[in-house]
């Protein structure tokens, strides 16, 4: 109730509207998300779908509990996204209203919008934990896991002020320090256990050159969780994933979990 008051009086006094559509926010509750409600139910709309790969969890469309391209990967075979995930989460696509958002929090620092995407995390994590696999491997009671934040270029922070992974971090670390026991395995600690070295920006290149450009150049700094959560906000190609997981791997996790909140 607090924070939600807190986030009421900054959009009072400094209005910056629905990150979705611009519409302005009247309840405190609304403020706390950066979102109008409408806007929140539209988009929460899009998490309620049962028809989702269960490897990636992108929506189906007509195919039956896998999708194609996951077929194509042989993830039936090895039963795991692949040979470095367990399973992965993607959960909006990057289109129309759900770029917008992403665009409010990322460029325009919505830190509100910033409280609902971290929800959304948590209810990934939800999904990932119910399964039977999630049971087995661990995120059932959060033993030995924690979420890992995909690290930021070097020097994104002392140019921006900030970095929307982080943020993030921030948020699902109070949560799990102060509600340890309230949601379970969905208030999982963070480890910030990555660092990225100097590297190409990965948005102008193609798979083939993300996969060269970030080659060795993310490492574990630190003793990772045994079962490593990563989230980052928008899933490509995937390389900036597959080199984080490569790096947990190495440098001792035992299992590898991802969640994107958006997919291109």
């Amino acid at each position: 109730m607090i924070r939600e008051f807190l986030f009421y009086l900054r959009e009072y006094f400094f209005p910056s509207g629905c990150g979705a559509c611009g519409e302005d926010l009247y309840r405190p509750q609304d403020a706390h998300l950066g979102l109008c409600g409408p806007c929140v139910d539209f988009i929460s709309a899009a998490l309620k779908t049962d028809t989702r790969c269960g490897y990636c969890g992108k929506p189906l469309i007509s195919e039956k509990e896998i999708c194609l391209q996951c077929r194509e990967n042989n993830s039936i075979k090895m039963n795991r996204y692949n040979d470095l995930f367990v399973k992965i989460r993607v959960l909006f696509p990057y289109t129309r209203k759900f770029k917008t958002v992403l665009g409010a929090y990322k460029f325009g620092a919505c830190l509100g919008v910033g409280n609902f995407l971290a929800r959304c995390l948590t209810r990934a994590l939800g999904e990932l934990a119910g399964d039977e696999a999630g049971e087995e491997m661990g995120l059932g009671t959060g033993e030995e896991a924690a979420w890992v934040p995909v690290p930021p270029r070097p020097g994104k922070i002392k140019k921006l002020g900030w970095d929307q992974i982080e943020y993030l971090a921030g948020l699902l670390g109070k949560e799990s320090r102060h509600c340890p026991d309230r949601h379970g395995h969905n208030t999982l600690p963070v480890c910030r256990c990555l660092k990225r070295l100097p590297s190409r920006s990965q948005k102008e290149l193609n798979r083939r050159q993300r996969e060269i450009n970030l080659k060795g150049r993310i490492i574990c700094i630190k003793k990772p969780p045994k079962t490593a959560v990563l989230f980052d906000d928008v899933f490509t190609t995937g390389a900036t994933l597959n080199a984080c997981a490569k790096a947990l791997l190495e440098g001792g996790s035992e299992r590898v979990y991802g969640v994107c909140l958006f997919y291109d």
